[in-house]
């Protein structure tokens, strides 16, 4: 599976010549590192995805966990893998020294963690979800809470979930139904039902921390009131020893098309009326905390896309490259040997639309990863406010735009493959089943566009949309001093013009109270938002380009054009096809908003 892991030379390219990784050691927290220390970890990385996950991300597949005797079990290679992930300190790769982490930036860990989802992601998402509910303890937990719980999870002894979806709400949180009442002992007593709880039980740790949302007897309606709670599935003594069993009852699994190494969990709690769980933060402002998490796990699903995209097309172009196959167009003699079907052109075309997305969004979620560094370490308080407004209006894109491209980039790999594509005797086929998920996985394409144009476009009076527009001009202005680059600048400059006067109009729609028209296809929003994006980033990408060009290793000559022509390509083929999309979203077409039911 080594040539489905990620490619080092543009691992390489991103960090050190798109997003200078090595700035962030001038930071104090990041002084103690170097090139050499982050490269000595993306190795590390890379060793074990390839020793420890990679070997059984088929079998996962194939022997799915099993619900027995109440209880969750998985095949025996997962935890050996998920301990070697803990004991060479990647489950607290950003955690500080003293607390015996590595002490790496976001954006290096983030580039280690992609190692892992592209040979397992199943198995990989076992000590994601456990560093997401960590943090979500970190930052709003007491005291308490933090020994109890937090610090055996650092440890690795513990795992975490997030408990959210309910069977009758789905993605509709304002209208779970799970209680919590007060107990009087400063603990309370839950209530309620909650289904695809991803790790929800496993036997890969001592115990399973779930922060679950819940609503209190005085809890106002809507998502003003919800709560956030603590509930282990061991209780705890106060000596910090396991008790008996908590009240969460595993009441079965989800059977999924893909991901299936990831237990899918419904989960009981109280069943019994004995379910102990810790209230978070203060009464009513769980959803507010939860969020934390959620745009953690965004973060993680996007990248998760992006590297399962990136695995079939690394393996569809290794075997595009081997495989022989009829002869080009004007080869008449059918004596002559056939070519590897990679000299066709439309088997270029294939390789070159799956290159152009999975490096466009691995670009994306990598720049998202360093905004994370800048929101937290920049050395100026207005530098961290604009990484941080500017991160959240990209975080829907993050999550979004490459759960759908990096999905199709999949199917154009199972194409690539032909009638062995679709055999499971060849990987494509399963990365396609995983990545399918991803458009459902933490908000799906419909509720990513609400948020994005309902609500982050506006968010601080539109300061994060600012400062993108800026930096996309910014870009084009570099490009414009070379000349090779025109014809990719112009279509961006061209979209973005565009695309700005339909928010404008958008805006004024929402803010005139027109809601329901103003999002009514908010899909395509997302969808020509997201291009625009990528092409900054691929037009940022293609500048580094030239540059190598000019300056880099002539050993690196085909590396660079290789860029050029992926930016190339979508800027001259992906964005220039958004024109339907933005017309229609000029029109505020109303077709699919005036479908009635019963027109069905």
């Amino acid at each position: 599976m080594s040539e489905t892991l990620l490619c080092p030379r543009n691992l390489a390219f991103e960090l050190y010549e798109v997003l200078d990784a090595e700035a962030l050691t001038r930071r104090e927290r990041f002084a103690d590192h170097s090139r050499e220390t982050f490269d000595a970890a993306l190795g590390t990385a890379r060793q074990i995805a390839q020793k420890y996950f990679a070997p059984h991300n088929r079998t996962s597949d194939e022997r799915e966990p099993l619900y027995q005797n109440g209880e969750a079990v998985l095949i025996p290679e997962v935890k050996p893998a998920v301990d070697a992930f803990i004991e060479a300190g990647f489950h607290n790769a950003q955690r500080s020294f003293e607390d015996g982490g590595m002490q790496l930036p976001n954006l290096l860990s983030r580039a280690c963690f992609a190692h892992f989802q592209s040979a397992n992601i199943a198995t990989s998402s076992y000590p994601m979800l456990t560093m997401g509910a960590a943090h979500l303890i970190e930052t709003f937990g007491s005291d308490d809470q933090k020994q109890r719980f937090l610090q055996p999870m650092i440890e690795g002894r513990y795992f975490g979930t997030m408990a959210l979806t309910e069977p009758h709400a789905g993605s509709s949180l304002s209208d779970i139904r799970t209680r919590a009442e007060p107990a009087g002992d400063g603990s309370y007593r839950l209530k309620g039902n909650k289904i695809f709880i991803s790790g929800g039980d496993h036997p890969l740790s001592e115990n399973i921390v779930h922060m679950v949302l819940a609503k209190l007897p005085d809890a106002p309606p809507g998502v003003k009131g919800i709560s956030l709670f603590i509930v282990p599935k061991l209780l705890i003594n106060d000596d910090g020893s396991l008790g008996p069993r908590n009240d969460v009852l595993l009441a079965g699994l989800f059977h999924k098309m893909g991901w299936r190494g990831t237990t899918s969990t419904a989960l009981n709690f109280g069943d019994n009326g004995n379910c102990v769980g810790y209230l978070v933060g203060e009464p009513h402002k769980g959803l507010a905390y939860m969020f934390q998490m959620m745009n953690e796990a965004r973060i993680g699903v996007g990248m998760g896309a992006i590297m399962l995209g990136y695995a079939g097309y690394l393996y569809s172009l290794n075997y595009a490259r081997e495989r022989p196959q009829g002869r080009l167009p004007d080869g008449k003699d059918p004596a002559s040997a056939q070519v590897p079907i990679i000299e066709h052109t439309d088997v270029k075309r294939m390789l070159l639309m799956q290159k152009a997305y999975v490096e466009g969004a691995f670009d994306l979620g990598l720049y998202s990863a360093r905004l994370v560094d800048d929101q937290h370490t920049a050395t100026y308080e207005e530098e961290r406010r604009n990484a941080g407004e500017l991160l959240d209006l990209l975080t829907p894109i993050v999550k979004s735009w490459p759960s759908e491209f990096c999905l199709k980039a999949n199917e154009l790999a199972i194409q690539i493959l032909g009638g062995h594509g679709y055999t499971r005797e060849y990987p494509v086929e399963q990365f396609y089943r995983d990545n399918r998920l991803n458009p459902i996985h933490e908000g799906t394409h419909g509720i990513q566009s609400l948020d994005l144009l309902g609500r982050k476009l506006m968010q601080n009076k539109g300061a994060g949309l600012q400062q993108l527009l800026g930096l996309i001009q910014d870009c084009c202005q570099r490009a414009a001093a070379h000349e090779a680059l025109a014809p990719l600048r112009q279509p961006l400059e061209q979209h973005v013009a565009r695309l700005t006067r339909v928010t404008q109009a958008l805006l004024g729609d929402l803010m005139a109270g027109k809601t329901n028209q103003a999002l009514a296809n908010s899909a395509l929003y997302l969808k020509v938002f997201g291009h625009a994006v990528i092409g900054w980033r691929w037009l940022e990408q293609a500048l580094r380009a030239e540059r190598g060009l000019i300056d880099g290793n002539p050993a690196d000559i085909d590396f660079y054009r290789g860029k050029l022509q992926a930016a190339r390509y979508f800027l001259t083929w992906e964005v220039p096809g958004c024109q339907h999309e933005l017309t229609l979203l000029e029109a505020r077409d109303d077709t699919c908003l005036n479908m009635q039911e019963g027109w069905f």
